[in-house]
């Protein structure tokens, strides 16, 4: 009776690595909708500034240009969403470029102090027509990943304060 109660484990054990690999797979080959495809083809308008500069004068609805970097958190992308943080390169540094750093992680900025991280970061979101954040990963897509420098265009979000800068989407390029 033991042998049959190890080959039924064994069974869904073996189905359920059959089940993620698949949902890999699919989300591997998932098509971007045709809004994130939208901005992630268009060109950023305007002069970029550097986050710490631009929120002091960003208002909500107002349009924007930003320039920075995917990093400032351990975890810069939002799984399912289509949403990450954009950091300052001018006020904070990637421990990748600290000589003699080992961090595995150099995209969190841990070295930097909160009240940098406070006026050095924005987040990025890219909305639907439904007024809604695009359910969707932006990691890998169009180049974008951890440490990658970019240029955004987007307007203020209306619920973007003086403590948190908000950025809906409209163009994002990949810096070379």
């Amino acid at each position: 009776m033991k042998p049959t109660y190890l080959i039924l484990a064994a069974s869904c054990l073996l189905s359920s690595c059959k089940e993620e690999a698949a949902s890999v797979t699919t989300r591997s080959n998932h098509k971007p909708s045709e809004t994130l495809q939208t901005v992630l083809a268009a060109k950023p308008r305007g002069d970029p500034q550097p986050i710490h500069i631009a929120r002091t004068t960003a208002r909500p609805g107002a349009e924007i240009t930003l320039s920075g970097r995917i990093f400032g958190s351990a975890n810069p992308f939002v799984k399912q969403r289509a949403v990450f943080t954009l950091g300052d390169p001018t006020l904070l540094t990637a421990c990748n470029e600290m000589p003699g750093d080992t961090c595995k992680t150099p995209w969190d900025a841990c070295c930097d102090s909160k009240e940098d991280k406070k006026v050095a970061l924005a987040t990025v979101q890219i909305i639907g027509d439904d007024g809604r954040i695009l359910k969707e990963d932006l990691e890998g897509l169009s180049g974008l990943g951890k440490l990658k420098y970019l240029t955004v265009s987007g307007k203020v979000a209306e619920n973007s304060t003086a403590d948190s800068l908000i950025i809906n989407a409209s163009a994002i390029q990949v810096m070379p």
